[in-house]
């Protein structure tokens, strides 16, 4: 990554503000940055920034692995102001968000169009990570009461039999063929699908990957073929 460091115009105190911006659009968060940590980020490809409260120099998840591998760099017309476009793995905001503006409407402007309301069609995958990233909090920090905990705490095979119940749960719920109860359904099964990704270390990037891999790899004719078909789609 090269950029001149000459062209950012850092304030009095030696900070330029960053804002964060996920590969599809997302807004994900705003930090400041110092010549430092922009150069810390610039040598490694993931953010670093500079901790206004701490006075210290921190890069993003390096404790709870939520890293972000920046993409691209750019700066405004004032040179004031930085545009990161990251890669971010798992969630952006600590409260377990995956950006830190989500939920956080200022107005209440009913006359603005419903669409800002709207979350794009790309970025529905999102909730997932969130609900990732508060099932990974939760094997790392326990919280009393917790029925993510409760999993956690009786292991592998518990969580292997609460996945064959909610799967069995959807597969009567799809033969009364009730659409109500499909995605109550389907919603347990998936959020206890998580929690056995996450009893084994695997995030969703990765069976996202596996499922993109097949895609372009035309690799799923076994799904979607007939019976000796092998299609190029």
């Amino acid at each position: 990554m090269d950029i001149d460091i000459s062209k950012i115009k850092f304030d009095e105190k030696g900070l330029v503000p960053a804002i964060v911006q996920e590969e599809s659009g997302q807004v994900l968060m705003l930090a400041y940055m110092n010549e430092e940590s922009l150069q810390k980020t610039i040598e490694t490809g993931y953010t670093h920034f500079f901790s206004r409260s701490r006075q210290t120099l921190w890069k993003k998840g390096e404790t709870s692995g939520n890293v972000q591998q920046v993409k691209a760099l750019y700066y405004d017309c004032d040179g004031d102001t930085l545009l990161v476009k990251v890669h971010q793995t798992g969630v952006a905001c600590h409260t377990g968000s995956y950006s830190c503006f989500s939920g956080r409407r200022l107005d209440k402007n009913e006359n603005l169009p419903a669409v800002v309301d709207q979350p794009e069609k790309e970025n529905l995958p999102l909730v997932l990570y969130e609900l990732y990233s508060v099932i990974k909090d939760r094997q790392r920090h326990p919280v009393e009461g917790s029925y993510t905990n409760y999993l956690f705490i009786k292991g592998q095979d518990k969580i292997l039999k609460k996945v064959g119940e909610e799967a069995v749960e959807t597969i009567i719920a799809s033969k009364n063929d009730n659409k109500n109860d499909i995605v109550y359904e389907m919603g347990d099964l998936w959020y206890h699908c998580l929690v056995l990704l996450a009893w084994h270390g695997i995030t969703p990037e990765e069976l996202f990957a596996e499922l993109m891999n097949r895609r372009k790899g035309g690799s799923y004719h076994k799904f979607t073929g007939k019976t000796g078909e092998r299609p190029n789609d």
